[in-house]
């Protein structure tokens, strides 16, 4: 339009003298117009195109509503009536004017103004001329309109389909990743194309910090933000703002008042402008979005609400992918709960019930009905075989912990390094083999029970994790550095001396005091001479049932020669005696071998102990000794007795042999 109001110029200054040339255009309520064009011999720009100026009492007015044109002799008066285009205009020398109505047959569209400084009033044909030249210059203006509003119309299309565009790329982002991080590159990357920005960062809110962490940062090289930064704690206010949905776009000055790692990272990257925009879900702040851009201003309200759309489809996948997480860790964990009780079910036979109505095991259960309903932590003491692990599983079925997980784990049968996998569990990669994350035993008895036997073989350096636990109830797996909260009541059980093994600084005094918060000591069997013929007839009904065997008959002598053995391996050791007899009973009598129970001589006559198990034990334990507790390999034990390794170590399992005892 500047150009079509040029040639006018150029067409009437052949013509009529002027100074100026102006076009206005009345808005629709008739009541104001604004500066559209001007045509002026002078260099500068006296009048702010497009700026409004109001038309009530003013021959602008009288013009546009009469549709006829007007002359004013002093422009300066009548300027006075409108003081905001007087002071605009600048005039510096009485000017007239002629003012002509610009009109099609369709729709009045504004007033035509030439100013004249020489103070003279146009002839007759002069004037003709100029409404003449105002009435086609109509005609080119409605069409210069209508091209205008067309590329108007068509500019907001193609922005109204880039940002349906958009919203749909991030809805089909929404539905292919489950995974939050997955989600924020593939969006970040889309956002990028339509805002063209530097800087995209998600950040998550934490609700037990109250702090903002970046979950994913997308920007260029050099960026000083990285991954799992986070920001100050945010205040009760800003809070109060995610809530609110309340979204905010920072200068450079704003910008300069963030944290000061923050802050730096902005301005190294020379970042001038910032928007955030909240992320809300149902149950309160998720985080914010932040968009960052080199250029100042380069984001505008349109921009925050199209980013506040966005925001609010995130927020609804951040709280489906964090349901998807929880749905999957509840899976996954139920998956492991469900390997490890097959794998226990897979075991060698676990006693169902405790046998026995002696006044020893009477107080032990005693002591159990009165700390199951407690959370505390207890230490089971007591020789190998003496049942530890069944009164641990009693105390769990009678603690409100029932209904979840009973987890076992023998410290000394895991080689010290795979313990602490084996507790803790690890991330894939933390060591070579790791070929996947595993949840140790302490993640799996989250809510439940974890009994540790032979806790004495836990080495020093896994003693003060172990440590954490029961007092911070916190852990990281191996290869990784994200502490994870357990609820995992602890049992224990060792057969050693453990103030013996403090006093030698085998094991932490701290340690210990938690351990032994209740301590409750199981009598060995030799101890409870009155179950031990409860227990033949259990043991014997119940590996009959297993074997399809039918004995109803187990002989007086039989009895007599079980009871009065000392049982040094104790409930174990009689177990697999009567197993043994099963096996070797052919009718309903029970055949037992009750020869290997006899004495084989006096003490006096051989030198040595009183049974051949304790005649055995001694020897491997004086072999262990010479051997320096090596068990395998040149010079060691396994070697001097012409024994496999793994036989050797059943067989130390059996005769109760520790450390502690050739060390």
């Amino acid at each position: 339009m500047q150009t079509a109001l040029r040639s006018v110029s150029v067409l009437l200054s052949k013509i009529i003298g002027f100074d100026r040339i102006a076009l206005l255009l009345v808005n629709e309520d008739g009541q104001s117009a604004r500066m559209y064009a001007l045509e002026s011999e002078r260099t500068d720009s006296d009048v702010l195109i497009g700026r409004e100026f109001p038309l009530q009492d003013t021959s602008l007015a009288l013009v546009f509503e009469s549709q006829q044109s007007r002359y004013v002799p002093s422009l300066a008066d009548e300027l006075a009536r409108v003081p905001d285009l007087l002071q605009a205009t600048r005039l510096t020398q009485p000017s007239s004017a002629y003012m002509f109505p610009i009109s099609s047959a369709r729709k009045r569209l504004g007033i035509l103004i030439i100013v004249n400084s020489s103070g003279r009033e146009c002839g007759a044909q002069d004037a003709e001329l100029m409404n003449s030249v105002s009435m086609h210059f109509a005609t080119a203006l409605e069409t210069a309109l209508a091209v205008e509003e067309a590329e108007s119309y068509k500019q907001n299309l193609a922005r109204e389909r880039d940002r349906l565009s958009l919203i749909l790329e991030i809805n089909n982002h929404i539905i292919a990743h489950l995974d939050i991080n997955e989600l924020f590159r593939a969006a970040s990357k889309s956002i990028r194309g339509y805002f063209d920005n530097a800087l995209t960062g998600f950040w998550l809110f934490e609700e037990r910090s109250n702090q903002l962490e970046l979950s994913t940062v997308d920007s260029g090289a050099g960026f000083g933000l990285h991954e799992n930064t986070t920001t100050t704690i945010l205040t009760e206010e800003d809070i109060a703002k995610m809530r609110a949905r309340v979204a905010a776009i920072f200068g450079p000055d704003e910008i300069a008042e963030f944290p000061r790692s923050i802050a730096k990272a902005m301005r190294d990257s020379s970042i001038a402008s910032l928007v955030c925009v909240p992320l809300v879900g149902s149950k309160g702040p998720l985080g914010i979005i932040s968009l960052g851009s080199r250029e100042q201003d380069a984001f505008a309200q349109n921009d925050l609400d199209l980013l506040s759309q966005i925001a609010n489809q995130i927020s609804l996948a951040i709280e489906n992918a964090l349901a998807y997480r929880r749905v999957t860790f509840s899976c996954r964990r139920l998956e492991d709960e469900r390997e490890y009780l097959v794998s226990e079910l897979q075991t060698e036979y676990n006693f169902e019930d405790i046998v026995g109505k002696s006044a020893a095991i009477k107080s032990v259960l005693e002591q159990v009905a009165i700390v199951a309903p407690t959370d505390s932590t207890v230490l089971l003491i007591g020789e190998s075989g003496t049942g530890k692990e069944l009164i641990a599983r009693a105390i769990h079925n009678l603690s409100v912990r029932r209904d979840r997980t009973f987890v076992r784990l023998n410290c000394a049968a895991v080689p010290s390094g795979l313990l602490e996998s084996e507790l803790f569990g690890h991330e894939k990669g933390a060591f070579t083999g790791a070929l996947a994350q595993k949840r140790g035993r302490i993640e799996l008895a989250h809510e439940g029970s974890l009994f540790l036997d032979e806790i004495g073989d836990i080495g020093l350096e896994l003693q003060p994790k172990l440590l954490r636990v029961l007092q911070e109830r916190e852990f990281e797996r191996l290869g990784s550095n994200h502490t994870i909260k357990v609820d995992t009541r602890l049992i224990a059980a060792t057969h050693r001396d453990l103030p013996g093994m403090m006093r030698k600084g085998e094991f932490r005094d701290d340690l210990f005091y938690r351990l032994n918060v209740f301590p409750i000591h199981i009598p060995p069997l030799r101890e409870r001479k009155g179950d031990i013929q409860l227990l033949v007839h259990y043991f014997v009904a119940a590996l009959s049932r297993k074997m399809r065997k039918s004995i109803q008959i187990i002989p007086d002598e039989v009895i007599d020669a079980i009871t009065s053995f000392s049982w040094p391996g104790n409930v174990r050791e009689l177990q697999n005696f009567i197993e043994r007899s099963v096996i070797l009973s052919r009718d309903e009598t029970l055949a037992a071998p009750i020869s290997e129970l006899r004495q084989t001589a006096p003490a006096k006559e051989i030198g040595l102990g009183t049974t051949f198990h304790a005649m055995e034990r001694e020897v491997i334990v004086n072999v262990l000794r010479e051997a320096g507790g090596k068990l395998s390999g040149r010079g060691g034990a396994a070697e001097r007795l012409e024994l496999k390794r793994t036989t050797l170590q059943r067989k130390m399992e059996r005769l109760c042999i520790s450390k502690s005892d050739y060390l």
